[in-house]
């Protein structure tokens, strides 16, 4: 398999065609310069030693060698293949709240998206961990299996918003449930599951869902997002703010953290509470947590390490281009007299034949 890793620079080739026709253009208004000039026949008589087969082969050297130079920059990689690589590691999965209130913003810039960036500077520090993402609000989806593809899992956390999850609500419980069906099941170690909320659950008894994942050998740890005080959610339209969302009474609705409840969780979960701040450092103490955690080998499917080739074809253009400098465009004198003492003793021979 080949790839290019700088596939951008391929877009070069299209020069190709335009100085092939600019040199066939330039040899054309040559021709007819000679011919205006006088007699094609008695020039080329006069000037031996002009060669246009040599300006051809000059020509040739030096659009083989930018196409050389070409695929050289564009860096030719080769001997990709996929293979299965033994790793330890813990299982993890991250649920996502992604309810309404998760757009208050007095953890700035909101408490989803310092959510997203926690996870995004957790998704730097892993290694061989296997992570998955859940998203719920009254609903729980699984938006990424388990999987070390740290890059997979940035593009789908890039694309979480509010308006994924069309129900509304805050069923934490459904979250864990999901969590648990998607672990390999029979295992009773090497499990953790990081809840990241504000906490106002209003759908299931997650503190009952809290204990059956720990007694299945998952650690459940919760991450609070917001403030005890609380604070109004934005409404946005065309990514304007217009408003804050009101209630029936037309009151403007104030989202507080319930911290009370997400320290029960944790506690049920056998597991670790932490609440957010504007540093954004809270899965520091969670990622120290995982990995003190007892690791477990599995298999992963990976790409093993192209092989950069660039240089081969760096090497042959660079060569090409000497050998078109010591190329003349006249023709060398020397060889043409031993060509001429070459071919005399055949034309004399020649020449007696038909005398006989």
């Amino acid at each position: 398999m080949i790839t290019f890793g700088h596939s951008e620079y391929l877009i070069a080739f299209v020069l190709l065609p335009v100085l092939i026709a600019f040199f066939f253009w330039a040899m054309r208004m040559r021709h007819r310069s000679m011919e205006r000039f006088g007699n094609l026949d008695l020039l080329q008589r006069l000037t031996p030693s002009a060669g246009h087969r040599r300006l051809h082969l000059k020509f040739l050297l030096l659009i083989t060698a930018v196409a050389f130079l070409i695929l050289g920059t564009a860096n030719p990689r080769i001997g990709s293949k996929l293979e299965e690589v033994k790793r330890e590691g813990v299982d993890l999965f991250i649920a996502l709240d992604v309810s309404l209130s998760m757009k208050a913003e007095d953890i700035k810039p909101s408490r989803l998206e310092a959510a997203k960036r926690e996870i995004s500077l957790l998704l730097d520090k892993l290694q061989n961990d296997r992570i998955g993402l859940i998203v719920f609000a009254g609903n729980s989806y699984l938006q990424l299996p388990l999987t070390t593809d740290y890059d997979a899992a940035r593009l789908f956390l890039s694309t979480i918003d509010v308006d994924i999850v069309p129900v509304p609500g805050t069923a934490i419980g459904s979250a864990i449930k999901l969590a648990m069906k998607s672990y390999v099941q029979g295992e009773t170690k090497h499990k953790a599951l990081v809840i990241i909320t504000d906490g106002e659950n209003h759908e299931d008894d997650a503190i009952a869902a809290a204990k059956a994942a720990a007694a299945e050998g998952i650690v459940v740890h919760a991450i609070g997002m917001g403030s005890s005080q609380g604070a109004p959610i934005p409404v946005y339209q065309n990514e304007v703010q217009v408003g804050f969302k009101k209630d029936e009474e037309g009151n403007v609705v104030i989202t507080k953290l319930d911290e009370a409840g997400l320290q029960q969780i944790a506690e049920a979960g056998s597991g670790k509470y932490i609440r957010a701040n504007n540093q954004q450092n809270e899965l520091d103490a969670i990622f120290k947590e995982v990995q003190s955690m007892e690791k477990k080998e599995f298999g992963a499917k990976v790409y093993t390490e192209y092989e950069d080739r660039f240089q081969y074809f760096l090497v042959i253009a660079f060569a090409l281009l000497a050998i078109e400098l010591f190329v003349s465009e006249r023709k060398n004198p020397l060889m043409e007299k031993v060509k001429r003492l070459v071919s005399t003793p055949f034309a004399i021979r020649q020449g007696t034949t038909i005398e006989q």
